[in-house]
């Protein structure tokens, strides 16, 4: 599995994505990948957008660190047909290609949104490969929560599938200084909407189906236990902890090393890249 010439259109060149991006053969398909950078390797996982939101973490931390990002099925530059259909299983399962098919061992382990089930998943089959973990704005156990569970389902509706694929509302909202694109310039958020074309805006709400559908969540939690020794950081917006994720990673990991980013909302790793860029740097060596 050896990947294959830089595959970004002329969009995303530039700014929006400055590092070329690789077509990684896997056995479920071609999955975009970043790798750049050398030193310890950090491997960042999204599920349900672009690793596009990864951007300005990844142009800190690779002045010193090896910074690998990859786009999951549907997602990005991951078409549907080449990665496999989108949803939690392929994501797991692209994820535990990537870790694979790249050789990483020695892991920091980060991961945000959807993109923590599917990652800690496919963590769970190579436990020995991963040294810390970063949890930003996610969970990694099966959804048991009332409030939870409504949102999921809510999400993952056929009709706000349909919704968002003709408005494509989601990826507009996550675009604005409220989203993603607090720091982003203009030709950034034009990149980060033209990824975010109708098929991928439906693909995000399959990803928010198989959050109640899948047995992945499951196999996160599962995986958590087999990590429990590994140090824990977490990172959530100030505004966005609706579910009472952090006291559940508190609980879960005694000793976890918790960090809030003031008036930080769902993606701190865009609102503060700076501060999240250092935690994940300390992360190997993190306890609350």
């Amino acid at each position: 599995m050896s990947p294959t010439t830089d595959i970004r259109p002329e969009h995303l060149r530039g700014g929006a994505w400055p590092w070329p991006v690789a077509s990684l053969a896997t056995p479920t398909g071609r999955i975009a990948v970043t790798d750049v950078g050398q030193g310890p390797t950090v491997l960042l996982v999204h599920a349900g957008m672009t690793s596009l939101v990864w951007r300005d973490v990844i142009a800190l931390l690779s002045t010193d660190h090896r910074c690998v990002t990859l786009d999951a099925p549907g997602n990005g530059l991951t078409g549907a047909s080449s990665g496999g259909p989108p949803g939690l299983a392929g994501a797991a399962r692209a994820v535990g290609d990537v870790i694979d098919g790249l050789g990483l061992n020695d892991l920091t382990l980060v991961f945000h949104d959807l993109g923590g089930p599917a990652a800690l998943a496919a963590a769970g089959e190579r436990v020995d490969r991963v040294d810390a973990l970063v949890a930003v704005n996610t969970f990694g156990w099966a959804p048991d929560s009332a409030l939870l569970r409504i949102g999921l389902a809510a999400m993952g509706s056929a009709p706000m599938r349909a919704l968002d694929g003709a408005s494509r509302w989601l990826p507009r909202a996550t675009a604005t200084g409220l989203g993603a694109g607090r720091r982003w310039d203009p030709a950034t958020r034009a990149a980060f909407l033209r990824l975010m074309d109708a098929d991928a805006s439906r693909a995000t709400h399959d990803y928010f189906r198989d959050g109640l559908r899948t047995d992945v969540p499951a196999a996160a939690d599962r995986a958590l236990d087999a990590l429990a020794d590994r140090p824990l950081t977490t990172v959530f917006g100030a505004r966005n902890d609706y579910f009472g994720f952090q006291r559940r990673w508190r609980d879960r990991f005694p000793r976890a090393r918790q960090e809030v980013v003031p008036r930080g909302n769902h993606f701190p790793m865009c609102d503060a890249p700076e501060d999240v860029a250092r935690w994940i740097r300390e992360a190997r060596h993190a306890e609350g």
